[in-house]
């Protein structure tokens, strides 16, 4: 008796699955994104503003696909989460020294 009790209270802690919708809201602002920037370099506002704008782009978009794509934003990710930012403190210290290196 005690095992049927024991399972009906785990198929209440079922998985919730989100579905395509945050799929097809990531992915259609991606598109935005991506037509943005396009139209800025066609518009030719300058160079300084078209670089940052893109890169700000750019850093929008990978965190879609960080969080929607890769499911960052749900629980579990944190080995990953942890690799993503030591991957990235070791390519921001890898571009700083070339720059460094270069500039001196």
């Amino acid at each position: 008796m005690a095992s049927n009790h024991s399972s009906s209270e785990q198929s209440n802690h079922r998985h919730y699955h989100e579905g395509p919708k945050n799929h097809y809201l990531s992915f259609a602002l991606s598109i935005v994104l991506t037509i943005l920037a396009f139209v800025v370099v066609y518009a030719e506002i300058g160079r300084t503003f078209t670089l940052l704008f893109i890169v700000m782009l750019a850093l929008i978009q990978a965190s879609f696909q960080l969080l929607f794509w890769m499911h960052m934003k749900d629980r579990g990710h944190l080995y990953a989460a942890v690799g993503i930012i030591f991957g990235f403190v070791i390519a921001l210290t890898g571009v700083a020294a070339v720059v460094f290196w270069i500039w001196w």
